[in-house]
């Protein structure tokens, strides 16, 4: 996999609005990844004080419990960056593991760059800051909608956010992103296909 379609400079441009400087030190900071599908980027508890942009392909983020369960706390696709929060303070550690759904390609990102960067120009100061305000606003989203949605409703939110990843990803893991066991989602769609609500099944 050598075809990179979605840059993190144009991600990262798209998220200032606007031309950014010291490009080149982003290139510095930046090394280019592929994953199998299948493959992790990392594992729960590892060292990762880095900014991923995926350049092509799904990743899913996943919670995993020592007893061995495991629930998905969403998806990621081109075009979007992403990072472990935890991860980004000062010896800390990812509190989430992330799978390749698909074949992908990825940038993985020094933050301590970015955090440069954003020290010395005001444009990168914007990016990131919006790059935060977007995964506070996603996180908000998915907490209200797991604390006050119905698993049908969840599931529908579901198909029309990621209706152009679904032909890729398994119904376990749509079952386990919603939080409902892969029997109950089947039960779901068998309701949904019989009133006819939708045909995107």
């Amino acid at each position: 996999m050598n075809n990179f379609n979605i840059s993190g400079i144009n991600v990262f441009r798209r998220l200032a609005g606007m031309d950014l400087p010291a490009m080149d030190d982003l290139g510095r900071a930046t090394i280019k990844l592929s994953l199998n599908a299948g493959d992790p980027l990392f594992h729960a508890a590892e060292q990762k004080p880095f900014v991923y942009v995926v350049n092509r392909g799904v990743l899913k983020l996943v919670y995993e419990t020592p007893q061995g369960d495991s629930w998905i706390k969403g998806f990621v696709d081109a075009g979007i960056c992403f990072a472990s929060l935890m991860a980004l303070q000062e010896k800390g550690a990812t509190s989430f593991s992330v799978y390749a759904v698909t074949d992908v390609a990825i940038e993985q990102i020094d933050y301590r760059i970015l955090q440069q960067l954003a020290d010395q120009h005001i444009e990168w100061q914007r990016a990131i800051s919006n790059a935060f305000k977007f995964y506070g606003q996603r996180k908000e989203q998915r907490e209200m909608e797991l604390l006050t949605l119905s698993p049908e409703q969840r599931y529908l939110n579901f198909i029309q956010q990621y209706a152009h990843l679904l032909p890729l990803i398994k119904q376990s893991d749509i079952a386990s992103y919603i939080r409902i066991t892969p029997v109950a989602l089947s039960r779901i769609r068998a309701r949904i296909k019989a009133s006819g609500k939708i045909s995107l099944l």
